[in-house]
């Protein structure tokens, strides 16, 4: 710190061009913390402490491929099974295919099981009692304007009725609310009975898309999903039997490699940075090679010379990315605040900040080791020569 003063003057000895750079640094770091947020938010999928004592069991041969429903009494009769749910994917569309949400056909006793989410009684009596009624999460109703009473006409992509139609109706009896104010993407779904579902469909009745099993001790998971995929071993429908939270990761992982994807964007856009800003470096330190050659006469060693220059690559990067990520997490807030849980971001928190700061003092020391080089081997005589 004792020559700090050193190092600001000379980072902003241009001022246009040291302004112009730092946007560059922050806009790449505000890039990478809204991407990272993205990525953990995907990674951490399953990672809902509630679902600790829940077990999934999809089919061995593939996610799309249902199962019948005569599992589910033996599933139950298992030691270590709380209770059973089901459910199928319903995959239908409001109005407009922009409008797309979750929906999903379920068992009458889910919300016994899904207990963090909250749905009055008068509302769970309604479900109960009607044959075409639906529950929506609190966020869906805010985002339509729904009220209790509201019909939602849902377009099919996958399962059209009986008589050939893709329009499915269903009546608003209920609405519910996560629990917990962090699990507000569990709102952003709408569920209907499974009984409905089953007689309107045109085909694949008698079977459901996944059981969930709750547990009554979690440690015995493993013990538990092998008794389930033993029901059906060497059958036509084989059964897989994981942890909710394998079973959210594998479910995210079908929109394609998060992690591929992020950091391909990311090293193409460092890549680009570090040419950028190498050469800001490169061109400050060669227009201030008198001067610091004047540094050397008056004292400062190799070392000094060198630090003083990594020290300015360094600050560049990190006055740059701190902006950035302090604009990426104000940037999270405001959309997880006005668009609530429709894209998938967790909060710039300090996991984020960690992988940042080191990835700045990276790029810092990697733009700066050349410059630094040199202006270290400046010889003070050819660097004063003509002056």
């Amino acid at each position: 710190m004792k020559y700090f003063h050193l190092v600001w003057a000379a980072l902003f000895r241009r001022k246009a061009r040291t302004i112009f750079t730092l946007l560059s640094v922050l806009a790449a770091f505000l890039l990478f913390g809204l991407l990272d947020s993205v990525h953990t938010a995907f990674a951490k999928a399953g990672d809902n402490v509630s679902g600790v004592d829940r077990m999934v069991t999809v089919s061995k041969v593939s996610f799309t491929m249902q199962l019948p429903k005569s599992l589910l009494p033996r599933i139950e009769n298992i030691p270590g099974v709380k209770a059973v749910i089901y459910a199928n994917w319903f995959g239908g569309v409001y109005q407009d295919p922009k409008n797309a949400f979750a929906n999903e056909a379920v068992s009458p006793n889910f919300f016994e099981v899904y207990t963090e989410l909250v749905l009055p009684a008068d509302h769970a009596r309604a479900f109960a009692a009607t044959r075409t009624g639906a529950v929506v999460g609190a966020a869906l109703v805010n985002k339509y304007g729904w009220k209790i009473g509201d019909k939602i006409p849902l377009q099919a992509s996958i399962f059209p009725q009986k008589d050939g139609s893709n329009i499915w109706t269903f009546d608003l009896v209920g609405i519910y609310e996560a629990r917990d104010p962090k699990q507000r993407a569990m709102e952003q779904v709408m569920f209907f009975r499974w009984d409905y579902f089953d007689e309107a469909r045109q085909f694949g009745n008698g079977n459901v898309g996944w059981y969930i099993e709750h547990l009554t001790d979690h440690t015995r998971s493993d013990e538990v999903a092998k008794a389930i995929d033993a029901l059906s071993a060497n059958s036509e429908h084989e059964t897989k039997t994981q942890t909710e939270q394998a079973f959210n990761a594998a479910f995210v992982g079908q929109f394609g490699d998060i992690g591929l994807i992020v950091g391909s964007i990311m090293a193409a856009v460092f890549f680009t940075l570090v040419l950028l800003t190498g050469n800001t470096m490169a061109q400050a330190v060669r227009e201030r090679i008198p001067e610091l050659a004047v540094l050397k006469t008056l004292g400062f060693t190799n070392r000094g010379v060198l630090s003083l220059v990594l020290a300015e690559s360094i600050l560049l990067i990190l006055l740059g990315g701190v902006l950035g990520l302090v604009c990426a997490a104000l940037t999270v807030s405001a959309l997880q605040t006005s668009m609530g849980a429709q894209i998938p971001m967790s909060q710039v928190g300090g996991a984020i900040w960690l992988r940042g700061v080191l990835l700045m003092i990276g790029i810092g020391l990697l733009i700066g080791v050349l410059p630094a080089l040199r202006g270290m081997r400046l010889r003070i005589v050819d660097a004063l020569a003509g002056r």
